[in-house]
């Protein structure tokens, strides 16, 4: 083995370790990879001018610009307001049917985005029952199609990458529509074992909120008591925080003095009545920003925010928004808000200004659960045209009058022609870190074949194993790709198992396209992390599971989905 070869071997290896060890920033990490590889010369400049431009990347972002403009009519909030009904069961069923539907040819982040806060809120069942099999049906419905999941639009443009060919639009349907049908099937038995949460008497309950005393306050001097400062509708002072000390629990006899920071829990909503004492200023500042104007939002896990303070990174400046408060999975944060280091997943509730919706960076650092949306709505012929364009497009693609990539690029250009998308909206939501994951993907996967490693893989393999061994192989690329989709998300554990399977399949004889279609169908199996996919994440917090949760209705479901697929993708791509 040359020095080049084992210098990618140890990338390539690398690579793995450092997506488990540091989750939240894939595209960090594989854009780094891709520096290295050209530093080294281990791939050259036309590899990567190619990967970055590879028609299959291109079609996938192509597709996840065209979804912005149906996520801008109200086709989503017409299906949701359908959802919820008087009976458990009928609503599970109508979640779950409308959900594996939409999400085959939607963004499902998008889908569940939508669901998510008429869920939450509905009169009739908790959240709890119904969330996590929300998230679990967008990801089965997201195998129904090429254009379901990113994923498998990542397999898609490896594979053109690498032979030429292209994945037909139908081509994991059957399989797909087996997995919803078999795993919807179980979902439904075990859903019965999810936490049954009281709906909470606010969505907003049990936010952490912090007011400043000023100067000129009238209540220096006081105590807690007689400030009357204990007889708070639906908010509690929980602790003070007094020259970098920390106060708690607080005593009815504590005296306040000028500036102590008086720490609040409770519901934010009620954060108004806190004006009516002279003097105390809360952290979002009641300058025409405060009262009906809040918006709640879920911080992602590649923001900027995370790992920060509010205070270090001036929020204010960037998003044109306040923090009122913050809410973490159910635990008890402490001490002063703009000295709180964010975690993905925090809740958190802003009050917003005029500028807010405008600011090209909100999708990249939250998910908007409720309130403020950051996008303008279509409707009348705009709201027409981008649903009639969509469906054309897809539809055309689907029975090969245009391939899918010249059906986005025409579908692209009509919607910008008739104001349905604007330049700024898709500057501001282009995925760029999909794009750099993938084309970084491609790029090692190049760097794997430049230095001989996918020969030397394949004749490895060739000695190794003899061809009865061939289904045994098939499942430990299921279940490699699998916990990689569990550790380090489901893009990066597609792009990092394509060239793998593909070259062992090679190595051992065997039908490629059965391990390349192994390979994209085990990459939407999470089912057990909430980390592993973003609908997971969004669903983890509202519905305020834990970790035991996704376990017991999770295991199941990836053990009925991991036996569909192995079975079934050899009937459907012969091994031989």
């Amino acid at each position: 083995m040359s020095i080049q070869a084992i210098l990618v071997l140890v990338i390539f290896v690398g690579t793995i370790a450092a997506l488990i060890r540091y989750q939240q920033y894939p595209a960090k990490i594989f854009g780094g990879v891709m520096l290295i590889l050209f530093v080294f010369n281990l791939v050259s400049s036309e590899q990567i001018l190619a990967n970055i431009a590879n028609q299959g990347l291109m079609t996938l972002v192509l597709l996840m610009l065209c979804s912005i403009a149906l996520e801008k009519t109200r086709l989503l909030r017409l299906l949701a307001a359908s959802i919820i009904k008087p009976s458990l069961r009928a609503t599970w069923f109508r979640l779950f049917t409308t959900t594996v539907l939409s999400s085959a040819a939607l963004n499902n982040t998008a889908v569940v985005a939508t669901l998510l806060a008429p869920i939450r809120n509905n009169p009739y069942h908790s959240a709890s029952k119904l969330l996590l099999p929300l998230s679990y049906a967008a990801i089965l419905g997201g195998t129904l199609t090429l254009i379901g999941t990113s994923t498998n639009l990542i397999v898609n443009s490896l594979l053109l990458e690498s032979t030429g060919q292209e994945l037909g639009f139908f081509d994991f349907s059957l399989i797909g529509l087996a997995a919803v049908v078999c795993c919807g099937l179980t979902l439904a038995f075990f859903s019965r074992y999810l936490p049954d949460h009281q709906r909470e008497v606010d969505s907003y309950q049990s936010y952490f909120i912090d007011a400043k005393i000023q100067q000129d306050s009238g209540l220096i001097g006081k105590s807690v008591e007689d400030n009357g400062l204990r007889h708070l509708e639906s908010l509690f002072l929980v602790e003070i925080v007094r020259q970098g000390k920390l106060i708690s629990p607080v005593s009815p006899s504590e005296v306040l003095d000028q500036n102590d920071r008086l720490i609040f829990s409770g519901d934010v909503t009620k954060v108004m009545q806190l004006n009516q004492f002279s003097g105390l200023q809360t952290f979002a500042d009641s300058n025409g920003l405060l009262g009906t104007n809040l918006t709640e939002v879920v911080i992602r896990p590649e923001s900027i925010l995370v790992g920060k303070s509010l205070k270090k990174m001036g929020f204010r400046a960037l998003f044109d928004a306040a923090v009122v408060a913050i809410k973490r999975d159910g635990e008890q944060v402490s001490g002063k808000l703009g000295e709180l280091v964010l975690q993905a997943g925090d809740f958190l509730v802003l009050a917003v200004g005029d500028d807010f919706k405008s600011r090209t960076n909100l999708t990249k650092n939250f998910i908007v659960v409720s309130g403020v949306e950051p996008d303008t709505r279509l409707n009348g012929w705009s709201e027409l045209i981008a649903i009639a364009g969509f469906a054309i497009a897809v539809v055309a693609a689907a029975v090969g009058v245009l391939s899918l990539f010249k059906a986005m690029v025409l579908l692209l250009g009509g919607l910008l022609f008739f104001r349905c998308l604007t330049p700024s909206e898709i500057v501001r939501r282009f995925p760029k870190d999909i794009w750099l994951i993938v084309a970084s993907a491609l790029t090692l996967s190049q760097a794997l074949y430049n230095v001989g490693l996918v020969a030397l893989l394949t004749d490895s393999f060739g000695q190794i194993l003899s061809p009865q061994w061939v289904m045994v192989t098939l499942m430990i690329m299921y279940l490699l790709t699998w916990l990689f989709t569990e550790l380090v998300t489901n893009n990066a554990a597609a792009a990092l198992m394509f060239p793998v399977a593909y070259g062992v399949a090679n190595a051992i004889g065997a039908n490629p396209m059965t391990f390349i279609m192994t390979v994209a169908f085990a990459a939407s199996a999470s089912f057990i992390s909430p980390y592993g996919y973003q609908t997971n994440l969004m669903v983890y917090n509202a519905g305020r599971y834990n970790l035991k949760d996704f376990v017991k209705l999770g295991l199941p479901v990836a053990i009925v989905y991991a036996v569909v697929v192995i079975s079934l993708v050899p009937l459907l791509f012969p091994l031989h």
